[in-house]
């Protein structure tokens, strides 16, 4: 499968060959750019001008109907259009880009039964409808006439699915189908598609960066490199005893629940473009296993039996399978360099860094200092206004609502929930991007170490204080503007602030990016231009070009691969330990924030209902809400399963259930649950919980900065 461009023809599927048995699922992992996406749109030819398929066949077996090889269909052939939606069905990584925003949700599944079944119109709609009751869509047959943006995310994911689903297919293509969704509802999703696939007997092609959903659904995985595959067999042996040293860098990048704040081992540098490829091995740039000589010479490996069912294309297969044999463990690149005839090409060099704080020293500071950040009562509340042409407020939605927390220097406050618990607009509260409805943001200002109330400073009073206050977003491409070179977009709060300008402003430029991994030669490029990883450097780079110090990073690493994640989160731990930051890290990864967070504060409908120091908070949960984000993280262990799920959406923040607002949905509910909200407390020395299982508990008064001595 290759683009033909100007620069040349670019091979983005090289030999890629599998086969699927009915009723397995086979997993299919790698980088952004390795050729997954498009090897899934390639099987169904959905892949438009200048890319075309070259060589090779694509040979579906339809039941009753014998084999036909799509690759050899004419592009208007009715076989092709019968086989997609028919035999094949693909769920997309994003349900808003995916679905029309202009038809009811009813309509669009309707219009693929109609394409597909000799029904009529009345049979399609009943269809539909008990389609979305089979994907756990409440009053499913009611929500046919809903459009999109009516539902919430993982709703609209639900009817993806069920629109994928709905023609029985044999095949189904999930691209990145949980990546955007918060533990629980991922829970849910990978629960229902292996209850659906049991039912209808179809096979899975899931596409995935997420190792543990891995574990948790996949029966084979293949793992592909810059168009290749170059590990593939049953999930467990890949998982617990890998060959191939990209699969076993992605699997070291993995953050783990069970570790302190230490760095993660990252495979180093990028995927390379496809019109760049390296001689020989094409991961050899980056592998820690490469030998001088060999790797880097000739052509690619082959993918070659290493046991049975088991495959993998590396010149070391067989050493790194012998290592991997003395030890119960993922085999480490040490455990080769025993042979002293054996030259590695790149070393590695993951020793934690010795200037990252573990969690005790961090305490012992921060008992010592006087919080950089003291929020009290916050609340933000928006209107909900009559359709009627008088516009009158017949409602509330309170998507803040009497939040209360300090923040220490140098700390790290992870704000973890479902989406819709308000963390992203806590976080716009704090910095003013949005003005709170009440409350009281208390900022102690560097220079003269007095508070400032940000939520009541006016404008012109906010803007000295901008430049020690900045976020990094989720979405890095989009909050780059593509109409700015990088020494513009990077430079750009210098100029506003007038804190540079001339030479000045370029070397400062020049070593903001140095240090955040982007080479300064690259400043004239346009954001396309990069990878997501770097592209992520680059918001960070804009973010500490004014040296501030508190950060609000909003889900900063979500969208990004293991591999890069784990660059990126060291990279935020040694910006911390050399620039003394403060973060407030919103994110739905757990397993991330138990990694890089000292203390952990979880929302549900617009309150914080735990707020505990990270190693209590995972160890010994309080609140019922936390131990099921807990409990529905996916381990990236196949012989682990998710045993409890949370059923149900997230409280409507418009429309709050009476009592605690997690009642509905809580498996440990008293009746005092349903008759009284209960108030955060302190329920320890290291927590704070707003449960009636904790009524024993005496609440303790938090003190304001002028009340500190």
């Amino acid at each position: 499968m290759s683009f033909f461009t100007d620069l040349g023809e670019v091979r983005a599927v090289d030999g890629v060959s599998f086969s699927m048995r009915r009723g397995s699922v086979l997993a299919l992992v790698g980088e952004s750019g390795c050729g997954k996406s498009v090897t899934s749109y390639a099987l169904l030819r959905l892949i438009q001008k200048p890319g075309r398929i070259t060589r090779g066949s694509i040979r579906a077996h339809r039941r009753g109907q014998g084999t036909t090889d799509i690759a050899s269909l004419s592009e208007h052939d009715d076989t092709l259009y019968s086989l997609r939606g028919g035999w094949a069905s693909m769920i997309f990584q994003e349900p808003m880009t995916a679905l029309s925003p202009v038809h009811t949700i009813g309509s669009q599944i309707i219009e693929s039964i109609l394409l597909h079944q000799h029904v009529t119109k009345s049979q399609a709609r009943s269809m539909a409808g008990d389609m979305l009751a089979r994907v756990g869509i409440p009053g499913a047959h009611d929500r046919l006439d809903q459009y999109p943006h009516e539902l919430s995310g993982g709703m609209r994911q639900r009817v993806v699915i069920a629109m994928a689903l709905v023609c029985k297919p044999e095949l189904l293509i999930a691209n990145e189908p949980t990546t955007a969704l918060d533990v629980t509802i991922q829970a849910q999703i990978l629960t229902l598609l292996k209850g659906l696939q049991q039912d209808l007997g179809m096979g899975i092609l899931m596409i995935t960066h997420d190792i543990g959903v891995v574990a948790q659904i996949a029966d084979e995985v293949a793992v592909m490199y810059l168009g290749k595959i170059v590990e593939r067999g049953d999930v467990r042996t890949i998982l617990k005893t890998p060959r191939h040293p990209y699969t076993i860098g992605l699997l070291r990048s993995l953050p783990s629940m069970n570790a302190g704040i230490t760095r993660l081992p990252s495979i180093p540098g990028s995927v390379p473009g496809s019109s760049h490829l390296p001689a020989g091995c094409s991961f050899h740039p980056r592998c820690a296993y490469a030998v001088a000589g060999e790797c880097d010479r000739g052509q690619p490996p082959d993918l070659v039996k290493v046991t049975n069912g088991h495959h993998a294309a590396c010149l070391r297969a067989a050493e790194i399978d012998s290592a991997a044999q003395r030890s119960s463990s993922i085999p480490q690149p040490g455990d080769l360099q025993r042979h002293p005839h054996i030259t590695l090409m790149n070393p590695p060099d993951d020793a934690p860094s010795a200037s990252t704080p573990n969690a005790a020293q961090t305490d012992a500071t921060h008992q010592h200092s006087e919080p950089i950040l003291s929020v009290r009562r916050l609340s933000k509340h928006y209107p909900v206004l009559s359709k009627s042409l008088i516009r009158k407020r017949i409602g509330t939605v309170r998507a803040c609502d009497n939040i209360s927390f300090d923040l220490m220097p140098g700390e790290t406050l992870g704000l973890v929930g479902e989406s819709g618990c308000g963390k992203t607009t806590l976080g716009r509260a704090i910095l003013r991007a949005i003005k709170p409805t009440s409350g009281e943001v208390l900022y102690r200002d560097e220079t003269s170490n007095h508070y400032h109330d940000l939520a009541s400073l006016r404008e012109a009073e906010l803007k000295p204080l901008r430049t020690q206050l900045q976020m990094i977003f989720q979405d890095p491409f989009s909050s780059l503007n593509p109409r700015m070179t990088i020494q513009q977009i990077v430079s750009e709060p210098l100029r506003i602030h007038r804190l540079a300008s001339g030479s000045e402003l370029h070397d400062r430029v020049a070593a903001i990016l140095t240090r955040v991994g982007i080479r300064p030669e690259y400043r004239n490029r346009y954001p396309h231009a990069f990878s997501g990883g770097q592209r992520q450097r680059i918001g960070i780079a804009r973010a500490l070009i004014v040296r501030p110090r508190l950060i609000i990073a909003d889900e900063s690493v979500s969208a990004l691969d293991v591999s890069v994640q784990a660059q990126v989160i060291n990279l935020l731990a040694d910006l911390q330990d050399e620039y003394r930051l403060t973060y407030i890290f919103i994110a739905h990864d757990l397993s991330v924030v138990k990694h890089i967070c000292h203390r952990v504060a979880v929302m549900y409908a617009g309150r914080i209902v735990e707020i505990a120091d990270k190693n209590t908070l995972f160890e010994n949960p309080s609140h019922p809400y936390t131990r099921a984000l807990l409990n529905a993280v996916p381990c990236p262990d196949p012989d682990i399963t998710i045993e409890h799920q949370l059923s149900g959406e997230v409280a409507d923040v418009a429309n709050l259930p009476t009592g605690c607002a997690f009642n509905p949905r809580c498996r440990e509910v008293m009746p005092a649950c349903r008759e009284q909200r209960p108030e955060l407390q302190a329920i320890s020395d290291r927590t704070q919980a707003a449960c009636h299982l904790h009524n024993h508990a005496q609440t303790v008064a938090i003190r304001t900065p002028s009340d500190r001595s």
